[in-house]
């Protein structure tokens, strides 16, 4: 708890600041321009070390202005001899009495990115595909990654620099004495690149290595040597799948920038560009590019990216390269550290080691997998006590021992069908396989399909120009709710429409309607009765029908059943992927196992109980439909 109060008192404190100023500075109530000052005073207040606590404000504006000019002579590659402090000496009294609470020299927190994310948090989230990272998550790769004082440490993203400063603050453990490591920062925004410079020169770090530049472009005038130079590459690339990774000339020098077709089990690239790639992509080839052969990178990505099937090649393309020695699942509100910045897009913390030139490629090693649950906020940024990252962390260290879903060891043998997603391997550590395995057949579902006792498909989409037409229900994933499809869907079709897609959807009482995308409702289940066959579902929703006189006894009511247990639901939780924007749990459908029990009785047992329960509901709900009608009859 006294992580949280210590995160969350600097960042209050900085609230404090930003609305005190913006009421006060008439005429300049931009959030950048507030920062930069006081920035400025965050940089004198780091030099000063006269007790300022009873000074006047204008004795103690003359004192920060002194201080800043020293400042400028010094750091003349952040501020020019034509900037000044520009707040009057009240609000610098206010900021500097605010400032005296903070221990601004406290390696353990950074302070600076608390203002960073205050001030500028809101407005640079999401632009470019662009977001701060928290530092929970910025201290755990790098100490994942565990880089040496010697090492040159890139990011290719640098943003405002909160890798670099989680580094500075990892390697100040080995020598507090080190000024000059050899850090290396590059980002395409000029801003982010002068916050980073003033972000590590407040901490005493050089910052002649912070350059602004195209890290994909990679002009050697101003960045140097670029494959097998460096050491360590820590980042969070851009991502998006709506953002431009860059123009057709940038993209030419990137394998991964162009089309690959699927021939058996091997990705082929063609020669066609692929305009439309998005930047982790080829930013995680360039990782891979720079970084000395031997060398470590640690890397935040989309889990799309590590679990899609239209990335396969790309998964590929590190897996052929590199060694995997960790992969973390971070929780989807991991970059919501506000309540209306940031994204739910689902990320990885990625760890790879790049394969020596006259290496062959491995495939027989052991790699720690972990999903993390909670990262220490909610989903509107909000501090919570649960966290963690640091536990995973800490069973990194002591990996052989760890057998739970923050940390555990697999064999690169046992990666599936190029998914590199944690939570596509907790089943293997999931005791209640071994429970089920004497009294239940486990069978996948694509297995039962394949011998006949199941049959799935998935609907179609209509149109929004379809809705309202008719009265006849489009089934949508919100209609899915208790066993049930509601009787009031928001959306009904015309007959023709009807009429068009009945024959191809076949719906029957019985089949089981599944949500197959969206959000947290994926898996939940539904039976087609009497009173609602005449439907059309759509194609977010998989149709599963139970073949009658099946070799296991199944029944419709059984297994949906079944689809509801905790064991299969947990399944779905970890062969639910996010694509780009959306969950999906996809033909991975086919991999779910569905215990079925061995008693044929125990079948007959539950089928009545569903079936009484489903019976029920409806009753009950067609009792309510007949209530409300007969109100207006006398």
């Amino acid at each position: 708890m006294n992580n949280i109060s210590n995160d969350f008192s600097a960042r209050e404190t900085f609230k404090d600041i930003r609305n005190y100023l913006a009421g006060r500075f008439v005429g300049a109530t931009r959030d950048e321009f507030l920062l930069e000052e006081v920035v400025k005073l965050i940089f004198c207040k780091n030099f000063l070390s006269k007790n300022t606590d009873k000074l006047d404000e204008v004795e103690l504006s003359k004192i920060y202005r002194r201080e800043f000019g020293e400042i400028q002579k010094e750091f003349h590659d952040i501020y020019t001899n034509d900037d000044e402090i520009q707040l009057d000496p009240i609000s610098i009294k206010y900021v500097d009495e605010r400032l005296n609470k903070l221990n601004l020299r406290n390696l353990n927190r950074d302070v600076i990115g608390d203002a960073y994310e205050i001030f500028i948090g809101e407005n640079i989230k999401g632009q470019s595909g662009q977001f701060f990272t928290p530092q929970n998550a910025t201290d755990a790769l790098v100490e994942l990654v565990d880089p040496k004082p010697s090492d040159k440490i890139l990011d290719l993203a640098c943003g405002a620099g909160g890798f670099l400063i989680s580094s500075l603050r990892y390697l100040k453990k080995f020598s507090k004495q080190n000024k000059n490591l050899n850090l290396y920062g590059i980002d395409k925004d000029n801003y982010l690149v002068h916050l980073a410079k003033i972000h590590l020169a407040c901490l005493g770090q050089d910052t002649s290595n912070i350059k602004c530049a195209d890290s994909l472009v990679w002009d050697t005038n101003i960045l140097g040597k670029r494959d097998n130079y460096y050491d360590v590459v820590l980042t969070n690339p851009p991502f998006g799948s709506n953002i431009q990774a860059g123009s057709n000339a940038t993209l030419k020098d990137f394998s991964s920038a162009y089309k690959y077709r699927k021939r058996k089990n091997e990705y082929i690239k063609t020669s066609v560009l692929n305009n439309g790639v998005p930047p982790q992509v080829v930013f995680m080839e360039q990782c891979i590019r720079v970084v000395k052969p031997g060398g470590k990178i640690g890397v935040v990505v989309p889990e799309s990216m590590v679990s899609s099937k239209k990335y396969g090649y790309v998964v590929d393309m590190i897996m052929n390269q590199c060694t995997i020695k960790a992969i973390i699942g971070m929780p989807d509100v991991l970059f919501k550290i506000s309540g209306k910045g940031g994204t739910h897009t689902k990320t990885c913390l990625l760890v790879l080691e790049k394969n020596k030139s006259n290496e062959i490629q491995k495939k027989n090693y052991n790699l720690f997998i972990a999903e993390a649950r909670w990262c220490g906020h909610d989903s509107r940024g909000r501090a919570i006590p649960k966290d963690d990252i640091p536990q995973v962390v800490a069973n990194y260290e002591d990996k052989e021992k760890s057998k739970s879903n923050l940390g555990f060891i697999i064999n690169a043998k046992q990666i599936d069908n190029r998914v590199l997603a944690p939570r596509a391997y907790l089943h293997l550590i999931d005791k209640d396989v071994l429970k089920l395995d004497s009294t239940h057949y486990l069978k996948s579902l694509g297995d039962l399909v394949n011998d006949g006792v199941l049959q799935l498909t998935t609907g179609n989409e209509v149109g929004k120009l379809a809705y309202g037409t008719g009265n006849i229900p489009f089934v949508r994933t919100s209609d899915i709710s208790n066993w049930l499809i509601k009787s009031d869907p928001k959306h009904s079709v015309s007959q023709d429409i009807y009429d068009s897609l009945a024959e191809k959807q076949d719906v029957m009482p019985g089949d089981i309607l599944m949500v197959k995308d969206g959000s947290y409702l994926i898996g939940t289940c539904a039976m087609v009765t009497d009173f609602d066959k005449k439907i059309i579902y759509q194609s977010h929703l998989y149709k599963i029908r139970v073949n009658p006189n099946n070799d296991y006894g199944l029944t419709p009511f059984y297994l949906i059943a079944a689809l509801s247990s905790k064991y299969v639901k947990k399944q779905i939780f970890a062969k639910t992927f996010s694509q780009d924007i959306i969950n999906s749990l996809g033909d991975r459908i086919k991999d779910v196992i569905v215990p079925i029990s061995k008693d044929r009785t125990s079948i007959k047992r539950i089928s009545s109980m569903v079936e009484k329960s489903i019976s029920n509901s409806i009753h009950a709900r067609e009792l309510s439909k007949k209530a409300s009608i007969d109100v207006l009859n006398n």
